[in-house]
């Protein structure tokens, strides 16, 4: 089964290895895993908040849409690898690494 790593621009925090399913959303294994990733949209790809940057993996999660390409262009500091956690969908059995930006700085849930 594959994994996904999460890791954190917060100092504070290590990275966290949980396991990841085919057809499983990022945000959801996030929440799941007690792993606060703001929401505040309820995950229907209407803001930026679960804003992610995507570091391995990239190729086996869902084609990126217009969508959420204009509310990635909305977050804070996007970059290339950037995307919207609640968009995110494994299509391929492959290990992920995911960075959270500081959410420290998002108001949200």
């Amino acid at each position: 089964m594959p994994h996904i790593t999460f890791k954190f621009e917060e100092k504070d925090k290590k990275p966290i290895t949980v396991e990841i399913s085919k057809g499983e959303i990022i945000l959801d294994v996030a929440m799941d895993s007690d792993i606060e990733l703001h929401h505040n949209c309820g995950a229907v790809c209407a803001c930026s908040t679960c804003h992610i940057y995507i570091e391995e993996g990239a190729d086996s999660l869902a084609e990126i849409t217009d969508k959420e390409e204009d509310f990635v262009d909305r977050a804070r500091n996007p970059k290339y690898n950037s995307r919207l956690a609640c968009q995110c969908v494994l299509e391929e059995e492959v290990d992920l690494v995911v960075t959270i930006p500081d959410q420290s700085v998002i108001i949200g849930h």
